[in-house]
C-alpha cells in the first residue's frame, strides 16, 4: 500500500470525524443519544486500559474463528464432491437451498436453546451463515478449471490427489479467497447475533447491557471494536491470499494500474 492510499484513507476519516462533530452541533444532540467523538475514544481508552474490552474482544474472537473453521470445512468437503458428480449436486442441491433460505437469525434462539448461552452456540451459527458462501465458491472454483489441462493430467497418469494438488486447488483459490473474505465478515455478524440472542461475554453481549444502561459512549465502543475486529480479520485473509497465490494479486494489482 502506497502512501498517496494511506493519506486518503486519514484524510476519509479526518473528514468522518469532522462530519460527526458537525451533526451533533447542529441538531444539539445530547451524549446519550449520540456522544462527541473524544468521548468515545476515551471510553475505549479506559475499558482497554481495565482488560474488560480485551476479555470481550477475545471471547467474540475465539468464537468468530472457530465458526469460520467449521463452517469452511463444511463447506469445502461437500462442494468439492458436489462440483465433481452432477448426480450428487441434483440429489443434495433442494436440501442445501432449503437449508440457506431458512434465516439464520430466526434459527439463533433455537441454536441457543439447544447449545446453551456459552460460545458453542455462537460456533454454530457462525459455521450455519459461512458454510454456504463457501459450499457454493468450492463448486464454482473445481469447475472453473480448464478442461485441457485436466485431460492433460489424465494423459499423464496423474493420480486423483496429484490432479486435486497441482490442477484443480491452484485454480480454486482465487475463488475460494473471495468467499473466505466474505465469510470472515459474515462470520463476525454472526457471532455478535448469536451473543444478542443470549450470552454472558463478548462483544454483542457488551453492546447489549450498555444500552440497557444508556451508556451511548460504551455501545459505539462496541461497535468500534467489532469493526476493528472485522477489518484485522478480513486483512489477514489478504495476507494470505497474497502469499498463497501472489501470481493473482499482482496481475490484479497490474490491472488497476493500467485501468
Amino acid at each position: 500500500m502506497n502512501r498517496k492510499i494511506i493519506f486518503q484513507q486519514i484524510l476519509v476519516f479526518i473528514l468522518f470525524v469532522l462530519l460527526w462533530k458537525s451533526v451533533i452541533f447542529i441538531f444539539k444532540f445530547p451524549e446519550f443519544i449520540l456522544p462527541q467523538p473524544e468521548t468515545v475514544f476515551i471510553e475505549w481508552y479506559f475499558l482497554l486500559k481495565s482488560g474488560l474490552l480485551l476479555n470481550h474482544t477475545l471471547v467474540t474472537l475465539y468464537e468468530t474463528i472457530a465458526g469460520f473453521i467449521i463452517g469452511v470445512l463444511l463447506g469445502l468437503i461437500p462442494g468439492y464432491f458436489i462440483a465433481k458428480s452432477k448426480q450428487v449436486e441434483q440429489t443434495l442441491s433442494p436440501y442445501l437451498v432449503a437449508l440457506q433460505t431458512a434465516p439464520k437469525i430466526a434459527l439463533a434462539p433455537l441454536i441457543v436453546i439447544w447449545f446453551g448461552f456459552g460460545p458453542l452456540s455462537k460456533i454454530v451459527i457462525v459455521a450455519l451463515i459461512v458454510f454456504f458462501p463457501i459450499l457454493v465458491n468450492t463448486i464454482v472454483g473445481i469447475r472453473s478449471v480448464d478442461k485441457n489441462l485436466l485431460d492433460l493430467m489424465k494423459i499423464c497418469k496423474a493420480t486423483r490427489l496429484q490432479i486435486f494438488r497441482f490442477v484443480e486447488l491452484p485454480a480454486a483459490l482465487p475463488v475460494l479467497f473471495a468467499a473466505f473474505k466474505t465469510g470472515i465478515t459474515l462470520a463476525v455478524i454472526g457471532a455478535v447475533v448469536g451473543e444478542f440472542i443470549g450470552a454472558n461475554s463478548g462483544l454483542g453481549y457488551l453492546t447489549i447491557y450498555a444500552a440497557g444502561l444508556m451508556n451511548t459512549p460504551q455501545v459505539f465502543v462496541a461497535i468500534l471494536q467489532l469493526t476493528v475486529l472485522g477489518i484485522v480479520l478480513y486483512l489477514i485473509i489478504d495476507v494470505l491470499e497474497s502469499l498463497m497465490i501472489p501470481w493473482y494479486k499482482n496481475k490484479g494489482e497490474k490491472d488497476v494500474v493500467r485501468s
